[in-house]
């Protein structure tokens, strides 16, 4: 049978012992990977797995069962669960179907989601220590934490009671190294990696390994900053993490438990004019592109923040109930959950200064490329984190600094931030460099 055929199956199976409205959702996954540490392959995998979820509705009742077994038989059995279950659970006057799905069938056609190409175990265990050779081939590096690439293939399909029915597939391809510069305790790591839906679209392992070089010598000797207010620039490594902060509290979910900092800020202008914050999934190759979302509802780019205003909540069909609103297509979900807010493919647009000129007149600031813990309160917004990275002095990038934490609000630092014009686009979440003056610094 088809992964579409499972999930017609199974919705049949649902109508058969009783439910009013029924999903369901396959999910098939399959992958590849190598680790090698000083040459030597540590972990070879290889993994198939498929698993199929069912969420009934009896009334305004739901249930959701999973399965990984693929027989019709199991299929009866399972519907029968799931619509007793329904029976007994307590009423939710937000659920159901997303009156905002779509019907027919649907694909990704368009997308560019899928690669042809299928490395075997050899071509991967080959990029793993092309990486890892060249980064122990700098003067300093003194060891490896290993280096690993993999290949992998996910297929969704998903299906409604309301005439929905839609089957994608993905590939990715990923490359990643991680080694020590230095001697004793004096010794630093730092790492490189990247990760693509098509093969030809994966920097280089040599230059990969070039990069986690780099980035481990220079972080050699670090000192402690002084406890003060600086202004702080966040690099494209560790920028993108302001991001995940927006979006948690902007989630629809959030928003209608009322535990968002952000909870009434709605059309307001919380970003100066220059940020603009977008979710795409229909970005071609983009590692979180999709053609309908899951609940079946359109795919579609939205801006979440346009000219610094807030312009929407993330909406599933739930959230935007709750919330006298209609879904934006941004439900996700597994097998064994029912679908709630999140995002595809997000990014910060990028500003007009190179990262020379978003730094050229900072006397003194810290430039932080790794944070480390969260103590983040999403109903404040208070925002603390430990942190590492370099000075800055007179707009040039000095000495490593580490063992600091920064801090300030989330408020104060979305209204003051400046974003660069160094975006690139390497994985689900992306943005550019970007400036946060007079934040709190905790150091000696």
């Amino acid at each position: 049978m088809t992964v579409t055929a499972h999930v017609e199956a199974l919705l049949a199976a649902a109508r058969r012992h009783g439910a009013d409205h029924a999903d369901a959702i396959l999910v098939r996954n399959e992958s590849e990977s190598a680790l090698v540490r000083q040459g030597v392959p540590e972990g070879i995998e290889r993994s198939e797995s498929v698993a199929l979820g069912l969420r009934v509705f009896r009334g305004l009742r739901a249930a959701t069962v999973s399965t990984s077994v693929m027989d019709e038989r199991e299929f009866d059995r399972l519907a029968e669960q799931a619509c007793a279950m329904a029976q007994v659970v307590p009423e939710d006057r937000f659920g159901g179907l997303s009156p905002d799905a779509q019907s027919g069938v649907f694909d990704a056609s368009g997308l560019e989601l899928e690669d042809t190409q299928a490395p075997n175990m050899d071509a991967l265990l080959a990029r793993a220590r092309e990486a890892e050779e060249t980064a122990l081939g700098f003067d300093g590096i003194t060891n490896s934490s290993g280096a690993s690439a993999g290949f992998g293939r996910t297929v969704i399909a998903l299906g409604t009671s309301a005439g929905f029915l839609g089957s994608y597939a993905r590939t990715s391809y990923s490359n990643a190294v991680s080694v020590l510069a230095g001697e004793g305790a004096n010794m630093q790591r730092d790492y490189a990696g990247r990760s693509t839906v098509f093969l030809s679209d994966l920097i280089s392992p040599a230059e990969i390994g070039r990069e986690a070089a780099t980035r481990a010598l220079r972080r050699l000797n670090p000192v402690k900053p002084r406890t003060g207010t600086y202004p702080v620039i966040f690099d494209p490594r560790v920028s993108t993490s302001l991001l995940g902060h927006l979006t948690s509290a902007i989630s629809g979910a959030a928003i209608a438990r009322g535990t968002s900092f952000l909870k009434d800020s709605l059309g307001d202008k919380i970003f100066s004019s220059e940020i603009n914050v977008i979710d795409d999934p229909r970005r071609l190759r983009g590692t979180g592109s999709r053609p309908f979302d899951a609940e079946g509802g359109s795919a579609l780019r939205m801006n979440l923040i346009e000219e610094g205003v807030l312009q929407t909540w993330l909406l599933d069909s739930r959230s935007a109930r709750q919330l006298g609103m209609r879904s934006n297509g941004r439900a996700s979900r597994g097998v064994s959950s029912p679908p709630s807010p999140g995002i595809t493919n997000l990014h910060l647009a990028p500003g007009s200064l190179a990262p020379d000129d978003l730094r050229s007149d900072i006397r003194e600031g810290i430039l932080v490329t790794e944070l480390m813990g969260s103590s983040v309160n999403m109903l404040t917004g208070d925002y603390s984190r430990g942190a590492s990275g370099f000075m800055i002095r007179d707009g040039q990038i000095a000495e490593p600094v580490a063992e600091l934490t920064i801090a300030g609000n989330l408020k104060d630092m979305f209204a003051r931030m400046i974003a660069g014009n160094d975006l690139e686009f390497c994985q689900g979440v992306n943005a550019p460099s970007v400036r946060i003056d007079d934040m709190s610094i905790a150091g000696i």
